[in-house]
């Protein structure tokens, strides 16, 4: 791989000119400035508050897996009532995995997140494979749910009687995705306006379907939220498939642990990061379950599995001729997903990302990524670099849109569903492991949050079993997961660990990344780094010797 970034100024060669550093000079956020560099070491500005906090959560994780994954839950549990059980214990699960990553993430104050936990715990390799499953699994896997999910909702009106053709799914995703790239990489000024747009439609969907769902239980329509009713079941239960129903129900959820990546930024994280997580998740976990209730009191089970498109069906049943409302809000809300998930930029900060409410964030926790494997050598500097003068990231976009396009081979949601949901609680529980492997370790080490081991127990407790019934029910699917994994192996040890490549690799390389560069008019950012007042001069004599 090649060498990670260097700070802005004493990198030993790089093909941008004086020209190039100009341009980058402009991406750089206020504050920054001329004094940018006159220290080495980084330092965010902590400018994001609690509620801002707690915008970014709630932000990041509803998205458009409430319309999608309903079904898959109910299908895997077999009754109403355990379907909601499997909803409320996602929600709790959720909260005390976010508690132990509250922990991690203010004990280990880096960007990146997990990839840097699980690094500094269980070294490079480990570090490396959470890296390369996160770029070639989990942001592509996700991407490709919401896409085929917006043209799930776009086609489905046209097909009232069946289901929409694959191929027009797959061909509509692609569309949607590679317009997306191209508006994220040309301006992001154009991708907030269609972020700020599109959240609009999650909001008027979600509120419609809870504001129906009142109505519905006022006029006495809870026949199948009685326990007597509730859990009748309509097939026999099966502990592998209510494993699935976990994973159909995690993947709702995700971006839980988002606010990790921006810990530095976090005002008073000692006390804001714990406080945040217990607003936001309870939060999300009461609108996930009056989101179900209301699907329950106009739907049967029968007639909501056999919906392709959930909320068309509740539309269909409640709002008559202004039916159409529901699929184009839920359409808006997968193209805000989307947009959310590529949309990102070096130019704004955290504080206002967390203002745009549709924002799913799954890239910029990507790129976070991608600047964090650069610095560690585990990734190219190549894909962390962004556009001289429109800030954009392109090269990352470029890969993640590849890597995406891949994934729509299928068009089975549930099964992507299954595949991304396998791989995450993988890490999750490798993630929090590492927790208590560094209180072993390290019992001195400052910890300003502690929680209690009985919470990282519990939590890895759950993930086993999450992931043994998993892989027994569904074996195909997340043995494709384990096998993409297992072939960063060979990869870390070719491109990471083995230093002395021979002189013709690093010359291809380098050429290589000035050729992308000139194509994509991209250069390496630079460091936003902190002043030192004392040392100012001295960093100012320095560089005129």
């Amino acid at each position: 791989m090649p060498e990670g970034p260097r700070e802005e100024g004493r990198s030993s060669s790089s093909s941008s000119s004086s020209g190039a550093s100009h341009s980058e000079g402009r991406c750089l956020q206020s504050g920054a400035g001329k004094d940018a560099g006159a220290s080495s070491r980084v330092a965010l500005r902590k400018e994001i508050s609690l509620v801002s906090a707690c915008a970014i959560i709630i932000g990041n994780i509803i998205g458009s897996g409430i319309f999608v994954s309903p079904k898959g839950v109910l299908e895997n549990t077999g009754s109403v009532g355990l379907s909601l059980i499997v909803w409320v214990t996602t929600g709790i699960i959720t909260a005390i995995g976010a508690l132990c990553y509250a922990e991690l993430g203010v004990t280990i104050p880096k960007s990146g997140g997990d990839y840097s936990y699980v690094n500094d715990i269980f070294g490079g390799l480990a570090g490396f494979l959470r890296l390369w499953i996160a770029v070639l699994v989990i942001t592509p896997t996700n991407q490709a749910v919401i896409a085929l999910t917006f043209s799930n909702y776009i086609l489905q009106p046209l097909y009232p009687s069946c289901l929409p053709p694959e191929s027009g799914m797959r061909l509509l995703a692609a569309v949607c995705l590679l317009l997306l790239t191209w508006v994220n990489c040309s301006s992001v000024r154009w991708a907030m306006y269609v972020q700020d747009i599109f959240a609009v439609g999650k909001l008027l969907a979600l509120g419609l379907i809870i504001i129906l769902g009142v109505v519905q239980i006022s006029k006495g329509h809870y026949y199948w939220l009685e326990p007597v009713h509730a859990f009748e079941t309509f097939r026999e239960y099966d502990t592998g498939q209510m494993a699935l129903s976990f994973l159909q129900g995690s993947f709702a959820y995700g971006g839980w642990n988002f606010l990790n990546y921006v810990t530095e930024e976090l005002v008073d994280p000692h006390r804001n990061l714990p406080r945040a997580i217990l607003i936001s998740i309870p939060l999300v976990t009461f609108v996930y379950m009056a989101t179900n209730v209301a699907f329950i009191t106009v739907m049967s089970p029968q007639e909501l599995l056999a919906s392709n498109a959930v909320a068309v069906t509740f539309g269909e049943k409640m709002l008559g001729v202004m039916s159409w409302i529901m699929p184009i809000s839920v359409a808006l809300s997968t193209v805000g997903g989307v947009n959310g998930s590529l949309f990102t930029s070096s130019r704004l900060s955290l504080h206002q990302l967390a203002l745009l409410s549709g924002l799913n964030g799954s890239l910029v926790l990507l790129l976070r990524l991608f600047f964090a494997g650069a610095r560690e050598g585990h990734l190219p500097r190549l894909l962390a670099m962004i556009h001289v003068t429109n800030c954009t990231p392109i090269p990352a976009l470029l890969f993640t849109l590849s890597s995406t396009l891949l994934m729509l081979c299928t068009s089975d949601i549930y099964t992507l569903i299954n595949y991304v949901g396998f791989i995450n609680y993988f890490f999750y529980g490798l993630t929090v492991a590492g927790q208590i492997v560094l209180r072993y370790r390290a019992p001195d080490m400052h910890r300003p949050i502690k929680v209690s081991l009985i919470w990282p127990m519990i939590y890895l407790v759950f993930s086993a079993f999450l992931l043994v019934l998993s892989f027994f029910s569904d074996p195909v699917v997340c043995g494709t997961g384990v096998a993409i994994l297992l072939t960063g192996v060979p990869v870390y040890f070719l491109g990471v660990y083995w230093q002395n490549k021979p002189r013709c690799w690093n010359i291809a390389i380098g050429k290589i990344t000035r050729l992308c560069q000139k194509l994509c008019v991209v250069v390496y950012p630079v460091t936003v780094r902190s002043v030192d007042p004392q040392n100012h001069d001295d960093d100012d004599d320095d560089d005129n010797s």
